[in-house]
């Protein structure tokens, strides 16, 4: 069985892409892009959910000869708040908003997908059942976890269960067309932590009357740079990144109070705990120092995105087989962006895979979360055609 698309369904696939990257919508309000999945699905002939995860995930299926389990396929469906400033016929017509992360080209290359795998459907029937995940709410709102509470992968919502699932992000550092992944961790633990540190206001011109929370809410933010280099293990990958400064509104007025807030992104539960428990020993012994007091909020997000060996050495096999050895390249080292794919790794076996996108004629891609990031559509026809061969033989 050929699993290369035919050319109406890569262009219909580009279509769709560009048509989402001019309507982006952010995690859980993304309506129009849910009734445009459901829309494509139901003229394929897929039978679907929608409605999922809070009102905007959606579930598709088709079912195999065979009784084993289904093979799942997940996409993410969300955009980000971001200006975009790109000058494509297709940015973005909403302000603030954007496809930044590439989440338009993997919804693409899944109804791509399922394109592809119905035609092949109609002309003969498929060996396995395939589910099609498309989740909202992937930038840090766990849309994932919703999805796998909904019941997509446990037989709940379609009439099969999964017995393990392949996602894909598009990736720019990465050459077109080249795939990869690793057996283990592949992607880290995302948390985030907010500090108030408390001081006393005073007047500018005399600062010896008040406490600074400012002055303090600096010296924490560099204090917490040291987390990383002087309690973790040099071999134990770590980040501990402020990202907001908040405090004041006269340039002649010292704030009674500051705030922080930041990300913390670990491979390893031990390394998780050590970070929760020294960003508030630091932000507290620093705050007192200076006369002030830090409460801090620490809130765990994204597991570890851990990838299993038997799909992630299948995925291997498929892709060389399906795009020669040298566009399949092994991932040596995890990266410290965090997934919520994560949770459906956690309920069965799963691989996660990247996919190129740097254009050989151009110098420099943009990195994801730019201003001027876009999918490389080129990238689409790849995606649908190893999504295609691993729904059946991964």
């Amino acid at each position: 069985m050929s699993y290369t698309p035919e050319d109406v369904t890569v262009d219909r696939a580009v279509e769709i892409r560009r048509d989402l990257h001019m309507h982006p919508e952010l995690g859980y309000e993304e309506h129009r892009t849910h009734d445009l999945i459901v829309e494509e699905l139901g003229r394929l002939g897929i039978e679907h959910r929608g409605g999922l995860a809070g009102g905007t995930g959606v579930l598709g299926w088709i079912r195999g000869r065979t009784d084993d389990a289904a093979i799942a396929l997940r996409a993410d469906i969300d955009a980000l708040p971001i200006e975009e400033e790109t000058d494509v016929p297709w940015r973005s017509t909403h302000e603030g908003r954007m496809h930044a992360c590439g989440h338009d080209g993997h919804t693409a290359i899944l109804l791509g997908t399922a394109a592809n795998l119905a035609a092949r459907a109609a002309d003969g029937g498929l060996d396995r059942s395939v589910l099609f995940v498309f989740q909202p709410a992937e930038e840090g709102l766990a849309g994932g976890k919703r999805m796998v509470e909904d019941g997509v992968l446990d037989g709940s919502i379609a009439p099969m269960a999964a017995d393990r699932i392949y996602g894909l992000h598009g990736w720019p550092g990465v050459p077109e067309h080249v795939v990869g992944s690793r057996v283990g961790p592949l992607l880290a633990a995302s948390d985030r932590f907010e500090i108030e540190v408390i001081g006393t206001g005073c007047h500018a011109a005399f600062p010896h009357h008040g406490a600074d929370p400012v002055v303090a809410a600096a010296a924490i933010t560099t204090a917490l740079s040291t987390i990383v280099a002087r309690n973790c293990d040099p071999l134990d990958a770590a980040v501990v990144s402020t990202t907001v400064i908040e405090a004041g509104t006269g340039f002649n007025v010292i704030p009674g109070s500051a705030r922080l807030g930041g990300t913390a992104r670990s491979l390893l539960p031990e390394v998780r705990d050590l970070l929760e428990r020294r960003i508030a020993e630091v932000a507290s012994g620093i705050a007192a120092a200076h006369g002030c007091e830090a409460t801090t909020r620490y809130e765990r997000g994204y597991p570890v995105t851990v990838n299993h060996a038997e799909p992630t050495n299948r995925f291997r096999e498929i892709a060389v087989e399906t795009l020669g050895d040298e566009l399949v390249q092994d991932v040596d080292r995890p990266f410290m962006g965090g997934e919520d794919f994560a949770y459906y790794g956690q309920k069965i076996p799963a691989c996660f895979y990247i996919l190129g996108q740097q254009s050989p004629e151009a110098p420099e891609m943009p990195p994801l979360h730019a201003s001027t990031y876009d999918f490389n559509d080129r990238t689409i026809p790849t995606g649908i055609t190893l999504m295609s061969r691993l729904s059946q033989e991964g």
